[in-house]
């Protein structure tokens, strides 16, 4: 009778219970091969994307986490298991986790925004944040950048968001812009053909856009020009250097002279 009974009560069980764990079984297995095609193909697509290495690991385990605990809530849900418990604890050490970190997430986020969004790239040279350099490496939490004196500036990511992004290598060209003072004295239109000369002779200089010489400002000392030529990007600052050289020996082999400020 003992042994009927306790078989009456495993048959029991079984058919009310048996289904319902093949199919948590089935669920959580499925789920969990679906979980991993979604992130590969996620990961693929970010690595195809550019994205860095370091961005694309991190993105691509919260992805499997996130989507690996929906699996295991819809499995223990089939079990007729109230997973609205596991969400509450989930949810408040979520929270607790959040404020704990908040400064590191806040660079966080800040670096998913700099890859979506990409205002900048490794090797780009930019200004933000107060600093001006070449960019090395994105990482989860800062930007590092090398000066131009070959210092090594760490900057949070969440300070480069918060701040103006200047890329000075988002364009193939640049325009180098400078001003050349004469003094009232001097042969203006002979001032400015030297300049154009100087100009003409340096294969560097792009013919489109145009170069630009012309009087900007009748100033207190002298003559002001403007002097505006483009360039492809990697020469903007030998261009801008070499200019300031050529201009100044050939206005004094031809006798032009700058203004010279008068201590009062």
């Amino acid at each position: 009778m003992e042994i009927s009974k306790y078989a009456d009560l495993a048959v029991m069980y079984i058919s009310e219970y048996g289904l319902k764990i093949i199919a948590s079984i089935a669920i959580f297995i499925i789920g969990k091969m679906v979980v991993r095609k979604v992130t590969a193909l996620i990961k693929t697509l970010m690595h195809k994307a550019k994205v860095d290495n370091t961005l694309v690991e991190f993105l691509s385990n919260a992805i499997y986490f996130v989507l690996l605990i929906v699996v295991i809530l819809a499995s223990l849900n089939t079990l007729g298991i109230n997973t609205t418990s596991f969400l509450a604890v989930f949810g408040a050490a979520s929270l607790a986790v959040g404020l704990a970190l908040k400064d590191s997430l806040s660079n966080i986020g800040a670096a998913v925004l700099i890859i979506i969004f990409r205002p900048f790239g490794v090797g780009d040279t930019i200004e933000a944040a107060g600093a001006s350099g070449k960019v090395e490496e994105i990482n989860l939490f800062s930007t590092i950048m090398v000066m131009p004196d070959n210092k090594t500036v760490t900057i949070p990511n969440s300070k480069i968001i918060g701040s103006n992004i200047t890329n000075y290598s988002s364009k193939s060209t640049r325009r180098v812009d400078l001003i050349f003072s004469i003094e009232y004295r001097n042969d203006l239109k002979l001032a400015k053909d030297i300049m154009l000369q100087v100009i003409k002779e340096d294969n560097r200089v792009l013919e489109e856009p145009a170069p630009f010489v012309a009087v900007g400002e009748l100033g207190d000392k002298g003559v002001n020009f403007v002097f505006q030529v483009w360039v492809k990007t990697e020469n903007y600052l030998n261009v801008r250097f070499d200019m300031n050289e050529k201009v100044k020996l050939a206005f004094d082999a031809h006798g032009i002279s700058i203004p010279v400020s008068q201590n009062p």
